[in-house]
């Protein structure tokens, strides 16, 4: 298997590709794993997503994880964010808190599905609007 062909950071292909591989290893539920750390990497799949096509449309963006607020810039721009990829923001709580011991209770298997299936569809809604693909 090659990896993706690797474009400039400035490029929303790389973005898209790095969106991809969070998402992909996001999936691979090996027994070692904890499922915070799989659906941290479900939240970086959409954000790296988002953030591509807030580089396509030209849309400057502060580094943050918070998804509720990038779709927001989005949004703002005129973009039609529907419903469904707005529930992306549930995902932010990923990024942060459920990354160290103790200050939350373990995510369960639902939780973790449901945090796959909501990243897969925001890599595919901005797979769709991306002009170069």
């Amino acid at each position: 298997m090659t990896p993706p062909e690797r474009f400039s950071p400035d490029d929303p292909r790389e973005w898209l590709n790095r969106a991809k591989s969070s998402l992909a290893l996001a999936r691979n539920r090996v027994p070692e794993a904890y499922l915070e750390d799989l659906c941290f990497l479900a939240q970086q799949a959409a954000e790296k997503a988002v953030k591509a096509l807030l580089i396509e449309r030209c849309i400057d963006f502060p580094y943050v994880h918070d998804l509720g607020r990038l779709l927001f810039l989005l949004d703002e721009e005129g973009e039609e964010v529907p419903e469904e990829i707005r529930a992306a923001a549930e995902l932010t709580l990923y990024a942060s808190v459920t990354r160290y011991p103790g200050v939350m209770r373990p995510v369960t298997v639902e939780e973790y599905s449901e945090a796959t299936e909501i990243a897969e569809a925001v890599v595919r809604w901005v797979e769709q609007r991306l002009s170069i693909r």
